[in-house]
């Protein structure tokens, strides 16, 4: 954990300046629904958003992460923070997911998987594992710039959540997980020797943990090094439903001693685990985990952290039976010093040169998807084609969605439709997006424009689109909102012909989870096949506001 060589100091002090300088030149984003940062104290989940499997390293006084992205693009989400509690969203490691062929179009679920970021010589380094095509890793010297191009470290079907460690020998390993959907097999943990450089495998592996009795759908592995003890820390036990399981050796090939280091115990904070290890630089220790709340994705907690006899001790120990349990509200980490709030961004007034970072696409984009002209103050989304055999949205590439950022919360957008020379046929409107889908759209039929509900449920399976609402519009611009509340993404759509008179349609819509992520919300722009070619919409903005 402790950085040594004069390499990295001067890393640690250029990444110092460069991202104080970064903080001193552009206002914060501060979310109107969710902050973790209460003054002296924080309030969990750090993060109300789905940065699924999220993994942490410090550099400095300077604290990174990175998460699952899946196929979504651009992938691997970085994100900064000086504090451990205020982060920004900053960057993407992986502008398309690969093989880019592979993800011009939804691949669901598949793509990157548990991610793991590490500091080493110098470079940033991030590895993940594709179920169907092994492990990659992609590496920087500047996390704010542009990353290397990827390198497939290790080629096979089922590898996941790997893990380098690079010993004080100089040896490199990887340790990593197995996908059963892929691999016939999960539950174990296996690790195999590296090149110096990281770039590729050695051996073939082996094994050396096996979670089948004791701790079954044991994944996620991070492997540390502490007074001579070789560390795992791994999830186990199921994502909703599991604890925080660390494994401790003298020799890195064990065997293992484990034990249990976190549960829920009588806390709300199902499933605590999978996350990092972290410490500061006057010297506490922290970890960071998720928490599966369906609808709301895989949200980012910060526990305390302590060792006793060589033993990580996470959380508060409420019931003395020696397993931490989560803190909901906790005094925040010694870092030296107070930082302003930052929050990832969430409204977009598309008043910039470039989409705001918030955005992905639920494949790897095409530049004729969407402009964004220089001087434009407003988002244009071209009505591309769903395929013939579309019956819903999943398999269509062009949705342009983001986290949801809470568990209440209002997004809100104003939508001009230009059909061009189609008289019927081109649909554009605001989305929420999972394995059921509903959207609030405007539409273009011979005699005019349309509102529309629309819903389908199980959209995976091919569940038909249907049509919950119908009213007709005086022109071709409307207002849309939908208000998202607890319990769990219960999803209200209204419209507006001023944007001040909202009316209500349809009854409220229970948002669903996606493929291993959280549901999303966003905007879209489509055409039939028989619509003649060409159209677009118009978007003034995307916010998100209290309700």
């Amino acid at each position: 954990m402790k950085t040594k060589n004069i390499l990295n100091i001067l890393s640690i002090t250029a990444f110092s300046i460069a991202s104080t300088y970064l903080n001193a030149q552009e206002k914060p984003y501060v979310s109107e629904v969710w902050t973790a940062d209460q003054g002296k104290n924080y309030r969990n989940p750090i993060l109300y958003a789905d940065y699924s499997d999220p993994d942490v390293t410090r550099v400095g006084d300077d604290y990174y992460m990175t998460a699952s992205s899946f196929n979504e693009a651009p992938g691997l989400p970085i994100l900064h923070s000086k504090d451990m509690v205020n982060w920004k969203l900053v960057n993407y490691a992986l502008p398309d997911v690969l093989p880019a062929k592979n993800f011009s179009t939804p691949k669901r679920g598949d793509g990157v998987w548990a991610p793991a970021i590490r500091f080493h010589k110098g470079e940033f380094y991030i590895y993940w594992g594709d179920p169907d095509f092994g492990i990659y890793m992609v590496k920087t010297k500047d996390p704010l710039g542009k990353w290397e191009d990827p390198v497939l470290v290790m080629e096979g079907k089922g590898l996941i959540d790997s893990c380098p460690f690079w010993d004080e020998d100089g040896q490199a390993y990887l340790v990593h997980g197995w996908a059963g959907s892929r691999a016939g097999v999960k539950s174990l943990l296996s690790i195999n020797k590296m090149n110096a450089e990281g770039t590729k495998v050695l051996d073939k592996g082996v094994h050396i943990f096996d979670g089948h009795d004791a701790h079954p759908t044991v994944e996620g592995p991070k492997m540390y090094k502490r007074n001579g003890y070789y560390y795992i820390f791994a999830p186990a036990g199921g994502v909703a439903t599991g604890w925080q399981l660390v494994l401790r050796s003298k020799n890195i090939y064990g065997p293992y001693k484990e034990k249990i280091v976190l549960e829920q115990g009588k806390t709300k904070i199902n499933g605590p685990h999978q996350g990092a290890w972290v410490d500061t630089p006057s010297g506490e220790d922290w970890f960071y985990h998720f928490q599966d709340v369906d609808a709301g994705g895989r949200i980012v907690h910060l526990q305390p952290m302590k060792w006793e006899k060589d033993w990580p001790v996470m959380g508060i120990d409420n019931d003395k039976n020696g397993i931490g349990e989560p803190v909901l509200t906790y005094k925040k980490p010694n870092v030296g010093k107070t930082y302003p709030i930052v929050t990832p961004p969430e409204t977009d007034e598309f008043d910039g040169e470039k989409l705001g970072l918030q955005w992905q696409w639920s494949a790897n984009e095409n530049i004729v998807w969407s402009s964004k002209l220089p001087g434009q103050k407003f988002l244009r989304l071209f009505s591309m084609k769903m395929g013939e055999n579309d019956k819903n949205l999943w398999n269509v590439p062009n949705l342009l969605t983001q986290k949801f950022p809470a568990p209440n919360f209002v997004a809100s957008t104003k939508v001009k439709l230009t059909p061009e020379d189609a008289k019927e046929g081109k649909t554009a409107g605001l989305l929420v997006m999972g394995m059921d889908h509903a959207s609030i759209v405007i539409t273009n039929k011979i005699d005019g424009y349309y509102v529309q509900l629309r819903k389908a449920e199980k959209a995976e399976k091919g569940g038909e689109e249907k049509f919950l609402f119908e009213a007709k519009l005086k022109s071709n611009e409307a207002y849309f909102k939908v208000n998202v509340n607890e319990p769990n993404g219960i999803c209200t759509f209204s419209y507006s012909e001023n944007g001040k008179n909202f009316i209500k349609v349809g009854e409220p819509f229970q948002a669903k989870p996606g493929k291993w992520i959280g549901a999303k919300v966003g905007l879209y722009s489509i055409s039939t096949q028989k619509a003649n070619r060409g159209g677009y919409a118009d978007f003034e903005y995307f916010r998100i506001t209290k309700n």
